[in-house]
């Protein structure tokens, strides 16, 4: 179903917000117009919406909202996410992981202020659930399932220590000490050239201070 560009962020903004005041979406889409223009630009919108967008819409004077079979992926991935964090329901593993690991960033080409908003809460809630459920693995016996979140957090922001951490202690119990060295000195190398920082004491105790000199290249 084709949409213009107005109908497509008409559509994301209630889709994230579930139910909205029409004002709301008005300043929001529209912040450089007046209010009574803001509203008649939503009002053409609305108003040439294909069918198939119209009937995902329930319309009131006051407010527009999502109709309730509509599914939101976002607000799926962010329900899994603060049940990961939550810690709510049995650990029901591989669902959740790939549900998390297969999902991006939100609208990354779009720059509204409101897009950046929800993306950045949705990204930092996605890393603190990456972390808590490779914790939980690595604490079930499931190590490479443990790697795995750990590595999709690293890769959504690789300058956080914590899904580093994670990492090199899952090597460490599984007695992978190269791995767990070459690790901590990939870290080690970015963090200094990034930000001219150092890895914490806390991430430094977990590896003997010989072994994380003899894993140097000299």
């Amino acid at each position: 179903m084709p949409l213009c560009g107005n109908a497509q962020r008409l559509l994301a903004f209630i889709g994230l917000r579930r139910r909205v005041q029409r004002c709301v979406v008005a300043q929001t889409l529209w912040p450089d117009a007046t209010d009574a223009r803001a509203r008649g630009s939503l009002r053409t919108t609305l108003w040439k919406l294909p069918c198939g967008a119209q009937e995902l819409l329930r319309c009131t004077p006051e407010s527009l909202a999502l109709t309730d079979d509509v599914v939101v992926d976002v607000r799926v991935l962010a329900k899994a996410s603060l049940d990961v964090v939550r810690g709510y329901g049995p650990p029901r593993v591989d669902p959740v992981l790939m549900g998390l690991l297969e999902k991006g960033d939100l609208l990354p080409d779009w720059d509204e202020d409101w897009v950046v908003l929800e993306r950045e809460w949705l990204r930092r809630l996605r890393l603190h659930a990456l972390d808590t459920l490779s914790d939980r693995l690595a604490r079930q016996g499931l190590p490479a399932l443990a790697l795995e979140a750990a590595l999709a957090s690293i890769r959504i922001d690789p300058l956080r220590e914590a899904p580093h951490r994670s990492v090199v202690a899952t090597h460490l119990a599984e007695g992978n000490l190269v791995e767990a060295l070459r690790h901590y000195e990939a870290f080690r190398h970015l963090l200094r050239a990034e930000l001219g920082a150092e890895p914490s004491d806390q991430f430094r105790q977990l590896i003997p201070l010989e072994r994380r000199c003899a894993g140097r290249p000299r």
